[in-house]
């Protein structure tokens, strides 16, 4: 694997590939049930903030990502073909073959003490969820949260699970002495539909109550509503009670984006798909038969059926104070917004 610490040929000549982190991993299995057939890559990165390719245009330049691969186990998730980079594969391997940068809090601190480093804000949850299962037992966080709290740097998280509540004396120290934005991944309030492709996630209601707790604790919380699945959740009906459930937990704002498919995460969903809605893939082949993502006409008529309704039950109305106070610097801050394909890597 990519992880492993090369040797030169016996040639004299260098190996092709350089190893991807410092040290060896280690990996591990755990016989509970939360983590039953899982095997955990341990593992010393040697660098943890990491900057955005220029060409991404994502409104965030720095991230941090302290696991690669994810328990969350969506069967869309964009992120699924970083796995193969590790020759591993972005199916089964993605959802039960997680790496772990132990050192990430260690790093973490040591690369805002830099004096390179210009305070930049910082995004988390970007690529694979910093608050998946993995979370509970490593507890890279806490470490990862109290050095930007002591450095004092901005930063925000995009996340699906519930375990970011466990860190919320954190997130509300650091919101007294920098930019704190947080927000919630929730497509779609069906509870059928979120069994079938987010079966390792919190369910919907739980992360609409996760959303209200953060708000309650004055950490304005937005919601992407993401992915918005053609012919699944997109009626008029599902998404009116989507909306209606994400202002009634009280989100600061939505941004509202349809379901992108690229390489890796296009061949796991459609063989989902395939599996569950077979009637569904002559149309989905032709939605994205011409690339990832669907036709701009059908997004921005979503994305202005998302915008009408989120104006309707007055998303953003009441917490604009808190909004302002503490902005998230990741996602946009307006109440609503049409998110187009260059900002779909914030799923």
């Amino acid at each position: 694997m990519r992880w492993d610490n090369l040797r030169l040929a016996d040639t004299g000549q260098a190996a092709v590939a350089a190893p991807l982190f410092a040290r060896g991993a280690v990996a591990r299995t755990f016989d509970t049930p939360e983590f039953r057939g899982m095997t955990f890559y341990e593992i010393h990165a040697r660098s943890v903030i990491n900057r955005v390719p220029a060409g991404s245009h994502v409104p965030f330049q720095w991230t941090i990502n302290p696991y690669r691969g994810c328990s969350h186990s969506c069967t869309y998730c964009f992120a699924r073909k970083t796995h193969e980079y590790l020759d591993l594969d972005s199916g089964h391997d993605f959802d039960s073959k997680v790496v772990v940068k132990v050192n990430a809090p260690e790093l973490v601190r040591k690369e805002l003490a830099a004096p390179r480093w210009g305070g930049h804000p910082i995004a988390m949850g970007t690529n694979v969820d910093c608050y998946q299962r993995a979370e509970g037992r490593y507890r890279l966080m806490r470490g990862i949260l109290t050095a930007l709290r002591d450095a004092r740097n901005p930063f925000s998280i995009l996340t699906k699970g519930s375990l970011i509540l466990r860190d919320l004396d954190l997130l509300t120290q650091a919101a007294e002495v920098t930019e704190v934005g947080t927000a919630l991944s929730i497509g779609f309030v069906d509870d059928e539909v979120w069994r079938a492709v987010e079966p390792g996630t919190p369910r919907p209601g739980k992360r609409l109550e996760v959303c209200a707790a953060l708000t309650s604790h004055g950490l304005p919380c937005g919601v992407l509503m993401a992915p918005i699945l053609p012919y699944l959740t997109d009626s008029p009906q599902a998404l009116a009670r989507t909306v209606a459930a994400i202002a009634e937990a009280g989100a600061t704002h939505i941004v509202p984006i349809v379901l992108h498919l690229r390489p890796g995460a296009r061949e796991w969903f459609l063989g989902w798909l395939s599996r569950e809605h077979p009637r569904l893939v002559p149309r989905y082949l032709e939605m994205y038969g011409r690339g990832a993502y669907a036709p701009k006409a059908y997004q921005a008529r979503v994305q202005q059926q998302v915008a009408d309704l989120a104006r309707r039950h007055g998303v953003g109305r009441s917490s604009a104070a808190a909004a302002r106070r503490v902005r998230p610097p990741a996602l946009p801050a307006t109440p609503t917004s049409a998110a187009g394909p260059e900002q779909l890597t914030l799923l």
